[in-house]
């Protein structure tokens, strides 16, 4: 199999797990996607438990960050470098920018967005991809993740609208990458951070609409139910 196709199939089965489903049938035995706004992330899933909410996002990031080391491991410019059974484990970090490896790295982590956008286990049928992609790219460019962070903290607290933040934040991560240099000058690596922001962002077709037409709910106002970021 290509290495190519490899890493896309292993990040794509990683990001697909569909953990706010799973631990909300276990431990509330009901289905998430027949409450609230039907998604299967963190937002939507701590209405049914704050507790599973919390541990929803955390493993949906980390099935992103997951996702980012294995297509490194997966990749053939590592295993030009070291034999397998040698990985330096401490380096994986900074590899994950390396001219070698951050295309690799990318492509990993698009897929295991798609990967929870559309997970196969659930007819395609999934989040919204903000955990997932948190949990990759601050793998690949922690800086640029933290910057996409504070300027979310900052849309919201002016705004009050938590769709927004997101929306604005991801839309903009290409550009904080580019200009930070953290996709390790290549085309290719960028091309992927730039197509996972985008299909996040399309992923919020249905909040951006209601901020078109003013029905987005703020905030802390009495009726804001949260449409689901994850």
């Amino acid at each position: 199999m290509p290495p190519a196709l490899l890493i896309a199939a292993a990040g794509y089965l990683l990001g697909s797990i569909p953990f706010g489903y799973l631990l909300v049938r276990i431990f509330r035995g009901e289905d998430v996607r027949q409450s609230g706004s039907g998604n299967i992330g963190a937002t939507n899933v701590s209405r049914k438990s704050p507790a599973l909410g919390i541990l929803t996002l955390f493993l949906d990031a980390l099935k992103g960050s997951a996702a980012v080391v294995l297509g490194i491991i997966l990749s053939p410019a590592l295993f030009e470098r070291i034999p397998v059974t040698h990985i330096p484990w401490s380096d994986v970090l900074p590899a994950s920018r390396s001219p070698q490896l951050a295309s690799w790295a990318a492509l990993a982590a698009l897929c295991a967005i798609l990967g929870h956008m559309f997970p196969i286990w659930l007819k395609f049928r999934g989040g919204k991809g903000v955990a997932t992609g948190l949990g990759a790219f601050a793998m690949i460019a922690p800086k640029a993740v933290l910057c996409a962070a504070a300027i979310f903290v900052i849309v919201v607290f002016f705004f009050r609208y938590i769709s927004l933040g997101s929306i604005v934040a991801v839309a903009l991560f290409p550009t904080l990458t580019w200009t930070l240099r953290e996709f390790g000058q290549k085309w290719q690596a960028l091309a992927f951070i730039s197509l996972s922001s985008l299909a996040i962002v399309i992923k919020h077709h249905e909040n951006i609409h209601r901020l078109l037409t003013g029905k987005e709910n703020r905030l802390g106002s009495k009726q804001a139910v949260n449409q689901g970021n994850q």
